[in-house]
């Protein structure tokens, strides 16, 4: 038997993990700004701009003509199977409709999830699109980390349901007791 007398209780309070309503904020947060950048990418089609210029602050955006040249320049680079004869026979024979699927898909993606709802599977169309950027990019010799910071937050966002606070889901999904809200 050991003589040692049993440790004495800490006096400081016990660690706990992150609060769970700043978690939630901060997840509503990234959705908002996930959601913006859909949707002004969207815009940017839509209108068929490439630069805004605000004050001291300049940036590009990918507009219609150049979506498709990204397309056509990056399949011709890519060595992954089936990718390249995907997008030279099927995406681009028929870019004339599939420019304005995109361009709505990021205009409705965006809104969504600005909007806080549906904004699961708003999420996940999103990621669908980046991660397929991503596969394209795939063999192209860019940098390693060129897309994963456009297709990793909308993953995250498919995975959890970020749009419960300052979004729809989560007013919905208070109004349904008996229904369970696809948030």
């Amino acid at each position: 038997m050991s003589t040692e007398a049993a440790p004495e209780p800490s006096s400081a309070p016990a660690q706990t993990a992150a609060d769970p309503r700043l978690l939630a904020r901060g997840l509503a947060a990234l959705r908002i700004f996930v959601g913006v950048i859909a949707f002004s990418n969207g815009l940017a089609k839509l209108f068929s701009f490439r630069e805004i210029d605000i004050g001291p602050y300049f940036g590009t955006f990918v507009d219609r003509p150049e979506s498709r040249g990204i397309l056509e320049s990056e399949a011709a680079r890519n060595d992954l199977p089936l990718l390249p004869s995907i997008v030279n026979d099927v995406v681009l024979p028929s870019y004339g409709v599939m420019e304005w699927l995109l361009t709505f898909t990021e205009l409705g993606t965006g809104a969504l999830l600005i909007l806080g709802l549906l904004s699961r599977g708003a999420a996940l169309i999103v990621f669908a699109q980046h991660f397929g950027l991503q596969l394209l990019y795939f063999s192209s010799g860019r940098f390693a980390f060129e897309q994963p910071h456009e297709w990793l937050p909308p993953l995250i966002l498919a995975l959890v349901p970020a749009g419960l606070i300052w979004g729809l889901d989560g007013r919905l999904a208070r109004n349904r007791e008996r229904v369970r809200w696809p948030s």
